[in-house]
């Protein structure tokens, strides 16, 4: 069975940023097979990076991404770690480029493959999920569920 890590990233005190946290509690409820782990990371992006470092087959991280669409979208990302470090590192507002930029220059020689999966945030404003990105935890839920399902299928196949 692969290594997977399952984490939730944002911070739960901006409102619809906190949607990679409760993504991230909501897969810690479930059973998971073998070796998957789910971590809830919120801002302390630092410690991702540092869990970066050890040896996983897959990354799966949730996160609030505004990417234009309607509030509430799910997207489905494949996250290349070679792509260029941000210039500035804040941990209060750290996304995925920015863990992966920490863990780059904490030594890391490679990195595994990564996905995303962001929701369209409506609102930043202190206070808890919008409902519409409420709604979308239970749906990225399922998205990760079918991913590691596709791993452990294609695992199979391959033995």
């Amino acid at each position: 069975m692969s290594r997977v890590l399952i984490a939730g990233i944002g911070n739960i005190f901006l409102g619809d940023d906190a949607f990679g946290v409760e993504v991230a509690r909501r897969c810690a409820a479930r059973d998971w097979p073998g070796r998957v782990v789910v971590r809830e990371c919120g801002i302390r992006c630092l410690d991702l990076a540092f869990l970066l470092l050890d040896p996983w087959d897959l990354v799966i991280a949730a996160d609030a991404v505004a990417r234009g669409g309607e509030p509430g979208t799910l997207y489905d990302i494949a996250f290349d770690p070679g792509s260029e470090a941000p210039a500035g590192l804040d941990p209060h507002r750290a996304g995925l480029d920015q863990v992966v930029a920490w863990t780059q220059r904490l030594g890391a020689a490679a990195l595994p493959p990564m996905r995303l999966i962001g929701c369209e945030p409506c609102s930043f404003a202190p206070g808890a999920l919008s409902p519409v990105v409420e709604a979308a935890c239970a749906p990225a839920l399922d998205m990760i569920a079918a991913i590691v399902h596709q791993i452990q299928v294609q695992e199979v196949v391959q033995s």
